[in-house]
């Protein structure tokens, strides 16, 4: 395998001369592009990988905080309800290649996965370096090229060839596969390219922004909480009216909001949305009224903040509730005005918070929005507007919860492009 740098010449078309031909060309060496480089290669088939970065795989290293997290346990079907509104584009990808069929991959290459919390799978060492090196291994053998340092530029179609200009030099290809990811950790080499690419081959691109990413809060009253956390959390959105419901684990930080549940709900919140969120679990207003209504004829002795603990409402959140609804912190259950209980009951079961902003790219996880799927046939991967062009991974409209599914998306999304391209380039060797 041959890695080039901006310092290497070996090997490279001169300004003046021929450029070189591939049978493939893949441009971005992250998961998905150098999974589908190579899983398309062998036959002798010349496959090129160009990765703007002096190193691959920059992104995947920093996945998981370093351990990456490389997909989910249970059913591959289950995975379809993890990708917001276009789990059902993914059916024939993640089912055509599933979390079981990944995990064997690594595992049959020497690499032993691991299931952590939640369902959560690891390798086993939980190093993302070690996925990796397996990849780059894949390649070697393979005989896959990847030039690292490598811009691409500009990308046109010339007859049935692509033509990948890098600076000065300029690559010659049969197939082309677009899998420069998204605009999430930009500092990665995941700046947005691919986007620019694809619009200049006639794609439309759906509006880009970042997921998987914390919330800030305007005017944000709980600071003081930063670190506590609330299981199993619903939150709502509204927008004028409600947009949508969730529910996951909720983290308070210094500025705002964090935790799977709002994670995996940002691709939808914008700022200026309303968010209201339970400190009680599941339970609806009219519950908690009718419950602390109960408590005060019951239990009218009982101190406010002690009955509250039953709801399993953490201490230090509850007293900050009762401050910021001016209830006293000593109240007696029996002392509860009306308008006190249903202000409780309201704070409880969905504290309203306006969301100043969704973190920026450089602290989402991943991207929402990207290459139009009516556009990509969703059984290759292939554009439907450009032959023997490819789109996998987060360049697409497509964008998975937290806990491995954005990774086996692009492995799922890369190997059916490979599997399409080795189809078309045995018909044009046939042809010949």
């Amino acid at each position: 395998m041959l890695i080039y740098t901006n310092k290497t010449k070996a090997n490279q078309m001169s300004p003046h001369g021929n450029p070189r031909e591939f049978d493939l060309i893949v441009v971005g060496a992250g998961p998905a592009g150098l999974f589908c480089a190579a899983s398309a290669s062998g036959g002798g088939r010349k496959v090129l990988v160009l990765e703007k970065k002096r190193t691959p795989g920059r992104k995947l290293l920093i996945s998981g905080s370093g351990r990456c997290n490389l997909t989910h346990d249970g059913e591959a079907r289950d995975f379809l309800d993890h990708y917001g509104d276009h789990g059902r584009f993914l059916r024939p990808a993640i089912l055509g290649f599933t979390n079981r069929d990944l995990i064997a991959f690594f595992e049959n290459r020497g690499l032993s996965m691991t299931t952590l919390e939640g369902g959560k799978v690891f390798p086993v060492t939980q190093k993302a370096r070690d996925v990796l090196g397996v990849l780059l291994s894949e390649c070697e053998a393979r005989n896959v090229e990847i030039a690292c340092g490598k811009a691409a530029t500009s990308i046109e179609k010339s007859g049935e060839e692509f033509l990948v200009a890098c600076g000065i030099e300029t690559y010659r290809s049969r197939t082309l596969v677009i899998a420069t990811g998204g605009r999430s950790y930009p500092a990665t080499g995941s700046a947005g390219d691919g986007y620019s690419f694809a619009e200049a081959l006639g794609h439309s691109i759906a509006e880009v922004g970042p997921a998987l990413a914390p919330i800030l809060i305007r005017d944000y009253p709980f600071s003081d909480l930063a670190g506590i956390s609330l299981p199993g959390a619903r939150i709502s959105i509204f927008r004028g009216k409600k947009v949508k419901e969730h529910h996951g684990d909720v983290l308070f930080t210094h500025d705002g909001l964090s935790g799977p549940g709002i994670l995996d709900l940002s691709r939808d919140i914008r700022a200026g949305d309303l968010l209201r969120v339970s400190f009680a679990g599941a339970r609806r207003k009219e519950e908690i009224e009718g419950w602390l209504l109960a408590k005060s004829q019951e239990e009218g002795g009982r101190n406010l903040r002690s009955v509250l603990a039953e709801l399993e409402i953490p201490a230090r959140l509850a007293s900050k509730v009762l401050e910021l609804l001016e209830i006293p912190q000593d109240l007696k259950c029996a002392s509860m005005t009306r308008r006190m209980r249903i202000d409780l009951a309201e704070g409880l079961s969905g504290f309203p918070l306006i969301v100043d902003e969704v973190g920026g790219f450089d602290s989402a996880m991943v991207t929402r929005g990207g290459v139009a799927l009516s556009e990509v046939g969703s059984k290759t991967m292939e554009s439907k507007l450009v032959s023997g062009l490819y789109f996998v991974g987060e360049v697409l409209d497509v964008d998975g919860d937290s806990g491995g599914y954005n990774l086996q998306a692009a492995f799922s999304t890369g190997l059916l492009a490979a599997k399409s391209i080795r189809r078309r380039l045995a018909e044009i060797e046939e042809g010949r």
